[in-house]
């Protein structure tokens, strides 16, 4: 049975997240079902990440199993048809080893996060950004970040529900860049890790917009870390302006 490696977009707002569930709309659910339409199932894919419901994704990375040999652009174009007319589109297919894992072989994870500063509504980018009403402080949140890059216990930024079975891990990096969107200023979040916690980015997120308007100090995200104490967290922002924005492996499956 060859194996394939399937990049995906998705737009996440009408799905409850990545894995399926039973009577739910999933973006799994929404493959394996395209799977079913081209070989007979039952299809089971696997993704180097499960993002949240309402999460989107520029480049999510899943693998499959097929039972005919099909050349990646065939498989990627049959998928695309019976996807129709959901948000979830296969932008990348390439054949891989047979003990290629979309989650266990992955090195590293980037998520990106928007937030749209302005106090009138989004229109063209609803649905896709965190809007704040106010332009936040990206050179106090910078000196917030600073506390938590490295190796920590990250217990202070983790779900209740996370079932990680270790809340240490190492934030590679974590970049604040300002930039002007469509609909105004936006600041965005850049993150990097070999793997998150549950809720990790939209609670680190969430923290540092106290930070940067203003009603946290730096120093307090030192504090509410070292707390470990999911309480001592800054609110969990929203999950429509999170993206997976790739995944990286030891080689480009893609190329």
């Amino acid at each position: 049975m060859p194996r394939y490696a399937l990049k995906v977009e998705y737009h996440g707002a009408p799905f409850a997240g990545w894995q399926k569930q039973v009577d739910l709309s999933t973006v799994q659910g929404a493959i394996e079902a395209a799977l079913d339409k081209l070989e007979p199932g039952p299809h089971t894919i696997a993704a180097a990440g499960r993002t949240d419901a309402g999460v989107h994704a520029l480049a999510q990375v899943a693998h499959c199993d097929t039972v005919k040999d099909w050349s990646p652009f065939r498989l990627s174009e049959a998928l695309n048809f019976h996807l129709k007319p959901q948000p979830v589109a296969i932008v990348g297919c390439a054949v891989v080893p047979d003990d290629w894992h979309a989650r266990f072989s992955a090195l590293e994870r980037h998520y990106f996060f928007r937030v749209l500063m302005r106090r009138a509504p989004a229109t063209h980018d609803r649905g896709l950004v965190w809007q704040v009403p106010r332009l936040l402080d990206a050179d106090a949140m910078r000196q917030g970040v600073s506390y938590l890059l490295g190796k920590h216990d990250f217990t202070t930024f983790r779900s209740t529900i996370c079932q990680a079975a270790s809340p240490v891990k190492t934030l590679d990096s974590l970049d604040i860049v300002e930039a002007t969107g469509r609909g105004g200023p936006e600041m965005h979040f850049h993150i990097r890790a070999r793997s998150f916690l549950h809720n990790q980015v939209r609670s680190f997120v969430g923290t540092l917009e106290r930070v940067g308007d203003g009603s946290w100090a730096p120093e307090d995200v030192k504090t509410a870390l070292e707390a470990r104490d999911r309480a001592a967290c800054g609110p969990v922002c929203p999950p429509y302006g999170l993206y997976l924005a790739g995944v990286s492996y030891p080689e480009d499956p893609f190329g």
